[in-house]
């Protein structure tokens, strides 16, 4: 059934208004059922008029301004994101050193890593420190720079120094990095130059990288470029790319490994 077309622009532009809502504060505003409410967002959605999300929806200009907002960004394709962080963790050794950026998708990797112990682990996301047990961890550090409250993130160099103020030479074995999109012409993106930096920087000294994306993520380029698309080993996602971007990670040597909704991941990081 079609949603009807007066209560299709009312819903959008009070989505707009209110920037995000739940289910029930709609149902309520409309006096119709929840399920009707869930329905008429579905087919918002599916037309790019809102984002649907766990619960709930944001409008479009809330989700284009989310990368300054972390609340937003957490509600937003939820289940994806816990897919691939469980996929992404199976990469994930016992006593290996990781680095780790900041963003919800690398969020989700965090809290699947209850089975591995011995990690040491290096990130600009201040919000780890709160969703990893202590008992998997044996150092965890946080790079400095500046503080953005709203992404509950650091920007600034990767880089730690000694006590006598010299900077340390740091290696990882496998760096985890969630960014904004994924392209055959422009490789791995994101919007903001510093962040893209400091992305770089960690895959630079990994010896391995895995790029965490769902597949909202398989569009054009944003602003500032992270990488060429053969930089990694590994594109984590929750669907099969399209055609030309798959064929693109195919030839610069990329494995992909999706978390399918209907699988779970297995040791070895590959869907069963």
């Amino acid at each position: 059934m079609r949603l009807p077309a007066g209560r299709k622009a009312e819903l959008v532009a009070y989505v707009a208004e209110a920037e995000q809502v739940t289910v029930a504060q709609l149902a309520q505003h409309f006096d119709v059922s929840p399920d009707t409410v869930r329905r008429d967002l579905h087919q918002l959605h599916k037309e790019g008029l809102v984002v649907r999300t766990h619960g709930g929806a944001v409008s479009v200009d809330a989700v284009a301004a989310a990368e300054k907002k972390l609340d937003v960004r957490l509600q937003l394709h939820t289940d994806e994101k816990e897919r691939i962080g469980a996929l992404a963790a199976t990469l994930v050794s016992s006593n290996s050193v990781l680095m780790l950026n900041a963003g919800t998708t690398t969020l989700s990797v965090v809290r699947h890593l209850s089975e591995r112990h011995g990690l040491t682990i290096a990130t600009n996301n201040l919000r780890i420190a709160t969703e990893i047990s202590p008992k998997i961890v044996r150092d965890l550090y946080l790079f400095g720079g500046s503080v953005r409250f709203a992404g509950q993130s650091t920007v600034g160099p990767v880089s730690l120094q000694s006590p006598g103020g010299k900077d340390l030479r740091l290696r990882c074995d496998l760096a985890l990095i969630s960014v904004g999109a994924v392209s055959a012409q422009g490789g791995y993106s994101t919007s903001n130059l510093a962040e893209a930096v400091m992305m770089g920087e960690m895959m630079d000294r990994a010896a391995r990288v895995a790029i965490l994306a769902d597949s909202s993520k398989f569009t054009e380029p944003l602003f500032a470029q992270v990488a060429e698309l053969d930089r990694a080993d590994y594109l984590v996602t929750d669907a099969e790319p399209p055609g030309e971007l798959a064929e693109a990670l195919e030839e610069s040597g990329v494995e992909i490994l999706v978390a399918y909704a209907d699988q779970a991941p297995d040791r070895r990081g590959i869907a069963q």
